[in-house]
């Protein structure tokens, strides 16, 4: 990273699954991170022990994303964004041919549309630190499975959208596949199957901390296919 003071992170979503692996991952790596999530109750106890900043609020309320963008400029700039956050749609999952229509707007809406304004709004502090975006994608973004249209075609809106945008402003973008996880998403989705057998988000964080160390090329990664640091990602001194 290009800062001498702790380098800062967003992370949307962060209550549970990966992206509160990641913000306390990062947290006890001595960086700044800011998250959020809409219940505010299930935010500060997830939250409970670290010293990440909880900010509750829905990224699809452009108030919500105006509250993200002016904490991070009080913090001096952007080293890293996460856009973690989304919905898998309407529950249970269905055929795109059982969708009402008003159900396809809101799923683009959380998981392309909200965060890409979001990235979009933190452009300049984004360039203040030539900070970097991880968009979390899935392999229903570039594979076609019956009832996950919807979520799937959003992700790769989002995909998307994280890409062209590194294209545009020459940062760092990143659209990566975290695989299947052990997470309240992923129970969701398969509500009548044992899912113990999925890794612990725990267990792709590592993959992640390679990508921000590395910087590789932006583009669309598997994180099963990138190498774990050897090294702890920590802040200088801290």
């Amino acid at each position: 990273m290009t800062t001498t003071t702790p380098p800062t992170a967003l992370i949307t979503g962060g209550s549970s699954g990966l992206g509160l692996a990641l913000a306390r991952a990062l947290d006890d790596a001595g960086w700044i991170v800011v998250t959020d999530a809409r219940d505010a109750d299930r935010l500060r106890t997830a939250l409970e022990g670290t010293t990440v900043h909880g900010v509750p609020g829905d990224i699809a309320e452009a108030n919500h994303r105006a509250d993200l963008v002016d904490v991070v400029s009080g913090l001096g700039g952007l080293d890293l964004l996460v856009l973690n956050s989304s919905t898998l749609g309407p529950l249970p999952m269905r055929p795109l041919a059982q969708y009402e229509p008003l159900e396809f707007g809101e799923v683009f809406r959380a998981n392309a549309g909200a965060p890409g304004s979001l990235m979009v709004a933190l452009t300049g502090q984004l360039q203040q630190r030539a900070g970097m975006v991880i968009g979390i994608s899935s392999d229903a973004a570039v594979q076609h499975y019956e009832t996950w249209g919807g979520y799937g075609a959003s992700k790769a809106a989002l995909d998307h959208l994280v890409l062209t945008f590194g294209a545009e402003t020459g940062l760092a973008t990143y659209a990566v596949d975290p695989g299947d996880m052990r997470t309240p998403m992923q129970q969701a989705a398969f509500p009548d199957e044992d899912i113990s057998d999925r890794p612990l988000p725990e267990a792709v964080v590592p993959r992640l901390l390679a990508l921000v160390d590395r910087r590789p090329p932006s583009g669309r990664y598997l994180a099963a296919e990138i190498a774990p640091s050897t090294t702890r990602l920590e802040v200088a001194g801290a």
